[in-house]
């Protein structure tokens, strides 16, 4: 009679191997990268702070968060949040409002007066850092918090660069920025104001600087050849944002055309308005599938007056109005030319079509190679010279603060390295937890917090920022809607479905553990782990 199927053993099989030879593939424990923390360009480990906001530890959420970014109130607001288009939970009901706990961190480290804490060693190296924007920052924060001295040079009166001077207080206050810089002085970066630098190599020599880190602005308007009267009035959108910034606001009269399709043409027109024009409206030469700018500013801008005439160029500028050339879309998308006019009123046209960087501080440099505007740098972010590196709107890349944030950490890495006389060597990558991994039954829906928005009366009329934050208890319950991707919460849910007891518990913190001897791999853990922190692999690995 033949043996039960259970209490069958290969010739030499022990008795300890309970599980027989019929296992092919073994479950085993592992960490998968979360989608939100491979698409943030600040490298924020976004799951870990969330985790730890989601039991009410705000200050060690904030800790772990400015870890990587020094600048959680700002980016919970300036940020256009990518993270949130990757995140898994958008597949299930919608996004975890991943921006607007970072929102509430941030303010809530401003309202408690959390500080950085500083660094155990100090090198004894001196690094130089030139320009006080998002990219400078960063760097200097993380290069301080490695051990060096910093110094930031800044050509203008304040920090923050184009987070000051380029995005209206309506969506960024300054008490904000204030408050965040203010930090990292506090660590002892400093920071020179009205000093701009002529020539890096003479500026690096003279102060006894052992590295350069360059992060200068696109703060120079590029322009367009408009045919204009000597009494048309035409602007660009950096000079006009930037006259915010003084006691005398740009006057720009009742009818304002915005020359432009790009947040920054957003930015303007919806300044126009607060300023009092009656008539803000946006020239762009393709349709709104094209614009570059992203949707939540145009909608913002649509609901506060803001029109926008698609598919149109302007040809010419006269004292009290612009022709507008309307234009058609090739077969390839381009915009062509119809020969079909329009007149409108405008008592200003502002011209918003991209910036430069000012690059004459490197001529002459050896080694350093300028390419279409930009310094082409290494995968260390150094230039063609050694002990300069490059970042934010200097280098080949997307240009919003988060990048630059992004940047500064990590040339800050790569300089800490190259003084040290190593390569830094980035962690390997490893698998990103996608939307197949996960088990979403055993999560219900839970629709996303909306953070409030100030009434249009006053949206139009004042610079009264537009987008509040979430108050504790909305914060709370966005932060536990995340689903804990692809890292395991100890959920306990393959301790109780395994048929096998082969599930071991190491106590609260330390994960589980599977017992071979007793697992058959029949991979129901892997298939009941809500978070796909478990995987299926070849016996023979």
């Amino acid at each position: 009679m033949e043996k039960p199927f259970a209490i069958t053993l290969d010739v030499g099989t022990s008795l300890a191997n309970h599980t027989g030879s019929w296992r092919t593939n073994r479950p085993v424990y592992l960490s998968r990268k979360p989608p939100c923390n491979h698409q943030c360009p600040a490298g924020e480990n976004i799951q870990a702070w969330l985790f730890l906001a989601e039991s009410g530890n705000y200050e060690g959420a904030w800790r772990k968060l400015v870890e990587e970014n020094p600048f959680p109130a700002i980016m919970g607001r300036a940020c256009y949040h990518t993270c949130e288009g990757a995140c898994n939970r958008g597949q299930l009901d919608s996004a975890v409002g991943i921006n607007s706990v970072e929102h509430f961190l941030g303010d809530q480290a401003i309202a408690q007066s959390w500080k950085f804490a500083p660094p155990s060693v100090t090198s004894g190296k001196k690094v130089l850092v030139v320009g006080a924007g998002p990219s400078g920052l960063s760097a200097a924060y993380h290069l301080t918090m490695l051990g060096h001295s910093v110094t930031i040079y800044e050509a203008g009166p304040l920090p923050g660069g184009m987070m000051r001077f380029g995005i209206p207080q309506y969506r960024l206050p300054r008490h904000v920025i204030d408050a965040e810089v203010q930090r990292i002085v506090e660590l002892g970066v400093q920071i020179k104001y009205n000093t701009k630098v002529n020539n890096v190599l003479e500026t690096k020599l003279q102060g006894g600087f052992d590295a350069v880190f360059l992060a200068v602005g696109a703060h120079i308007a590029k322009r367009a050849y408009i045919p204009a009267g000597d009494s048309a009035h035409v602007l660009d959108a950096v000079s006009v944002l930037r006259s915010m910034e003084g006691e005398d606001k740009p006057l720009l009269g009742r009818k304002v055309v915005v020359y432009g399709g790009g947040n920054t043409a957003i930015d303007v027109a919806r300044t126009a308005k607060r300023l009092g024009a009656t008539e803000a409206i946006i020239v762009y030469r393709r349709n709104r599938e094209k614009m570059p700018a992203h949707d939540f500013e145009l909608e913002e801008a649509l609901q506060e007056g803001v029109l926008v005439k698609w598919l149109s160029t302007i040809k010419q500028a006269g004292e009290s109005s612009i022709t507008v050339e309307k234009m058609a879309l090739d077969d390839q998308g381009f915009p062509q030319p119809t020969g079909e006019f329009e007149t409108l009123e405008a008592d200003s046209v502002v011209l918003a079509l991209g910036q430069d960087v000012d690059l004459s501080l490197i001529e002459g440099i050896p080694g350093l190679v300028v390419q279409d505007g930009v310094v082409q740098v290494n995968a260390q972010m150094m230039t063609g010279h050694a002990g300069i590196f490059a970042g934010g709107d200097m280098v080949p890349a997307e240009r919003n603060i988060t990048v630059g944030i992004g940047h500064g950490k990590k040339a800050a890495r790569n300089i800490d390295a190259w003084l040290n006389g190593t390569v830094y060597t980035p962690p390997p990558q490893i698998e990103v937890a996608g939307f197949d991994k996960l088990n979403t039954w055993y999560y219900s829906d839970a629709p996303k917090t909306v953070r409030p928005v100030l009434d249009i009366i006053r949206r139009q009329s004042t610079f009264e920022e537009v987008q509040g934050g979430l108050d504790e208890t909305n914060a709370l319950f966005e932060a536990r809607r995340c689903l804990s991707c692809g890292n395991c919460f100890e959920c306990d849910n393959c301790y109780g479905v395994c048929p096998d007891n082969a599930v071991i518990k190491l106590g609260p913190g330390k994960g589980f553990e599977f017992n071979y001897d007793y697992c058959k791999g029949c991979g129901i853990c892997v298939s009941e782990c809500p978070c796909g922190a478990i995987k299926m692999v070849p016996e023979d690995i």
